[in-house]
């Protein structure tokens, strides 16, 4: 009996020691606090990674994990297939165990587009290409198939998107992106225009999206848009030509070079503001909602021209007299 009972204790010592180094074991495993190089951590985990590769981005943004305990732990937690691909970030603290419930259920940091005023739509074209968390189902599309897919009606996009800032989840289509800048800028333009002053020289909104495109390319301080927008509206209702170089520019296109040319301004085509009275027939670039304000709701100015003084402002004047004045003294100026 005494012989039993001595057993049965050796049994139940064994079985405590095997369940306290199992619950050891599972502690340093799953729940001790990693060591962190820094208070937090980003990395990026690319579709389809595996869970050592996994393992090295976390080890090479600073948290210091043994990569073959990080595929046993996935291994044994049943995670190794259903890590999400994105871009986490990770706060000291945090354990294995916590670590890949994080990655189990895709708790990115959600990504981040923006979209300057004044670029023209095949930079947006370009910067959307260049997101790799986006997924580039327009890659094979035309201008015209991306707008047919978001349900725009329009055949020419430039200027139909609101140049903002977008957030995503990492594998979003780049067509939601194009979508939601649509809607927000038609939304825009149809409140602008709602508000407009009376009297504006647009036959429709699309008109004065394009009037905002040439006040967005012309601006160089934002206090002087609505300046700028007066100058242009009282150009358009006295039928004078716009002379804006910004079209003229847009007109050549990629192959502009930097430098405008007399020749460019004599060369005629539906762009060239100096040979072709009224609006061209586009926006010339994505105009923000400052600029779309600025074209309906003017400055009352009996200005008609305005020169660069070479600091990012201008000069306005109401003669053609003044203007050249203007002109040859801010030349004289810049030449110094």
């Amino acid at each position: 009996m005494k012989r039993a009972r001595a057993w049965i204790s050796v049994l139940l010592f064994g079985g405590l020691t095997l369940f306290a180094a199992g619950l050891i074991g599972r502690w340093y495993l799953f729940e001790r606090p990693l060591p962190f190089k820094s208070e937090r951590v980003e990395f990026r985990v690319a579709a389809g990674s595996s869970v050592r590769s996994i393992a090295h981005a976390a080890q090479a943004a600073g948290i210091e994990l043994n990569p073959n305990a990080m595929v046993a732990a996935a291994r044994l937690t049943g995670a190794a297939q259903s890590l999400r691909a994105g871009r986490y970030s990770v706060e000291r603290g945090v354990s294995l165990g916590g670590l890949l419930v994080k990655l189990r259920a895709g708790d990115v940091v959600r990504e981040r587009l923006t979209l300057v005023e004044g670029i023209a739509f095949r930079e947006m074209r370009a910067l959307l290409s260049a997101q790799t968390q986006l997924k580039q189902d327009s890659a094979r599309m035309s201008d015209e198939g991306l707008l047919k897919a978001i349900g725009a009606s329009e055949t020419h996009p430039e200027g139909l998107f609101a140049p903002e800032t977008y957030v995503y989840d990492p594998g979003t289509s780049d067509l939601d992106i194009y979508r939601q800048a649509y809607r927000a800028q038609a939304k825009l333009l149809h409140e602008a225009w709602a508000s407009r002053a009376p009297d504006m020289p647009y036959a429709n909104p699309y008109e004065a999206l394009i009037m905002a495109s040439i006040i967005e390319k012309e601006t160089g301080q934002a206090a002087e848009r609505a300046m700028i927008g007066g100058v242009f509206v009282n150009r358009l209702r006295l039928r004078m030509l716009l002379q804006t170089d910004p079209s003229v520019i847009y007109g050549i296109g990629p192959s502009f070079d930097g430098n405008l040319r007399k020749r460019d301004l004599l060369a005629d085509g539906p762009y060239n503001s100096y040979t072709r009275a009224g609006l061209p027939p586009t926006p010339i670039a994505l105009p923000g909602r400052a600029s779309i304000e600025a074209a309906l709701r003017p400055a009352s100015t009996t200005a008609l021209y305005f020169v660069s003084r070479g600091d990012g402002t201008s000069q306005f004047s109401a003669t053609l007299a003044e203007h050249n004045r203007a002109v040859d003294t801010y030349q004289r100026c810049c030449r110094r």
